[in-house]
């Protein structure tokens, strides 16, 4: 089966409201082909309390997909084979990856993600407003959880006869990933909604990247929620006011899940260094490093209100996840943009201004200034390029955790 046109879909209905990763892993077989998207199995409802649209009682309808909207993935499976295969590759050292085989065995979250009865009270007492809000941040959460479950289950299943430790990696991946949707949706249900995952699995649209894209994308992924996720945990622990939903309690031991996957992407880049090792990769680089960056800090300021809720200045938070990942990331990728520039934020403020302006020319139906603003918001992004930018990259790690670093943030 050719990678680049169909994957295969998932049989059956994955459990929603209770789909922990047991039953994702049991019942998804991966995604399957380029998805139709747009097909609604049944006739859309709203809810009454907060406005969503509905397939049915208790189950949310998918937020609309916009370019800032967690994607589903596929790829070109052959071409993967191929990467891994000593066939093909067999210079390949699998060293490292032996030795993020046994770090994922070890399942150091198997027990961590057991809820207790907090979660439904605590959710009985947001109202209004952050109610709505905690709803879209689950919702976000969750599909991008199960965006990677999806891919990294494929990848599992595709490269076993090639090579069986990476794709065992895999596999084990998509437990993490279907362990973190699992629990992702059932708060959701602490509010009385949930998504049909199963659903969305056969019928969202999924997006076509080239192997080495995937790599570059992934690994920032992992490494940009690692940095999300234990700055809002030490934040909380040292503001427990705050702290209006137990979920953010078991951000610390979940984020290193979040490190774990990004320390495997980087074997993979390693692994292959015809990714990395010409002007080529230096843009490809920069420019997923751009996308990401530029993608989370308009995504987050479009929702002020939830980071003020748990105590975050939005424009702080983002700088300094930007920061710590893109010091991160020097450490494989062959070229990164010089993020503590202080234009590089300068710009990103700018581009957070014209995005409102577009939001609110949608609104008003003024096509006219919805244009311009988006023209000029075009110009700032490549403006970003003609940024000087940083030559970095090594083979040769340094073994230094994140977890050792100290965040320095003020609020």
């Amino acid at each position: 089966m050719n990678g680049k046109l169909s994957m295969r879909r998932v049989n059956g209905t994955l459990g929603a409201m209770r789909a922990g990763p047991a039953t994702l892993a049991k019942r998804a077989s991966g995604p399957g082909g380029r998805a139709a998207f747009g097909v609604r199995a049944q006739a859309s409802n709203t809810d009454e309390t907060m406005g969503f649209k509905t397939m049915r009682k208790g189950v949310k309808e998918a937020s609309d997909e916009t370019l800032l909207t967690p994607r589903f993935y596929t790829t070109d499976f052959d071409e993967m084979e191929q990467l891994f295969s000593k066939e093909f590759n067999p210079n390949i050292n699998m060293d490292e990856f032996d030795a993020c085989l046994n770090e994922f065995r070890n399942d150091y979250n198997r027990i961590h993600f057991v809820r207790n009865d907090t979660f439904k009270k605590a959710a009985e007492n947001i109202d209004g407003e952050t109610r709505k809000i905690f709803v879209e941040f689950l919702e976000r959460s969750c599909t991008a959880e199960f965006s990677g479950f999806l891919l990294y289950k494929e990848l599992g299943r595709r490269l076993k006869k090639t090579n069986p430790v990476v794709a065992e990696i895999f596999s084990l991946m998509s437990r993490d990933e279907a362990r973190h949707a699992g629990f992702l949706n059932k708060a959701l249900s602490d509010f009385n909604l949930s998504l049909d995952l199963g659903f969305m699995t056969k019928n969202r649209s999924y997006t076509f990247f080239k192997p080495k894209f995937i790599f570059y994308a992934t690994y920032l992924s992992e490494k940009i929620g690692y940095w999300r996720y234990i700055t809002i945990y030490r934040t909380l622990q040292q503001n427990p006011d705050n702290q209006l939903y137990p979920i953010f309690e078991y951000f610390e031991n979940w984020c290193q899940d979040e490190n774990r996957h990004g320390d495997f992407f980087s074997a993979l880049l390693k692994s292959q260094p015809q990714f990395l090792n010409d002007w080529q990769s230096d843009l490809w680089c920069r420019f997923f490093c751009l996308s990401v960056y530029i993608t989370m800090y308009l995504n987050d300021h479009q929702r002020t209100v939830f980071y003020e809720t748990v105590g975050l200045n939005t424009r702080e938070f983002n700088q300094h996840v930007i920061i710590e990942t893109n010091r991160t990331t020097q450490r494989i990728f062959s070229s990164v943009p010089d993020v503590e520039n202080p234009k590089f934020f300068e710009k990103l403020d700018k581009l957070v201004d014209l995005n409102a302006k577009v939001i609110e020319a949608g609104k008003q139906g003024n096509a006219v200034e919805k244009f311009l603003s988006i023209g000029k918001m075009a110009v700032i992004i490549l403006s970003f390029f003609f940024m000087k930018p940083l030559k970095t990259g090594s083979y040769t790690f340094e073994e230094e955790s994140e977890e050792g670093g100290e965040v320095a943030l003020q609020y």
